[in-house]
């Protein structure tokens, strides 16, 4: 079974056992979350779409680990007028493991 969730802003296909790394979801490591926004649902030939979400269909996930991601280098500059700046930044991870997919 799969499901095309929407977490964090962003569309995820996910299947039960799937890890996949998202942007900083409150909780600790170890602790269980529902993904109730499920957009899409595929079982075997059977497919569900939301309209926009599938009623009653939710994601369960467990937080594995908080980290942050690789730092990138921001370089803003305007020629001929002695201008630049540089700044880095590094995003806040979360990688989450699907343990369940219900339908509704």
């Amino acid at each position: 079974m799969f499901a095309v969730i929407k977490a964090q802003g962003k569309q995820f296909k996910v299947a039960e056992g799937d890890t996949l790394t998202v942007d900083r979801m409150t909780g600790e490591a170890g602790a269980k979350i529902s993904l109730s926004e499920v957009l899409m649902l595929i079982d075997g030939g059977k497919t569900t779409i939301g309209q926009p979400l599938v009623s009653g269909a939710s994601v369960t996930a467990e937080i594995v680990d908080h980290s942050r991601g690789e730092k990138i280098k921001v370089f803003k500059k305007r020629r001929r007028k002695n201008y630049h700046r540089t700044r880095g930044h590094r995003q806040e991870l979360t990688t989450v493991k699907i343990t369940a997919i219900t339908a509704g």
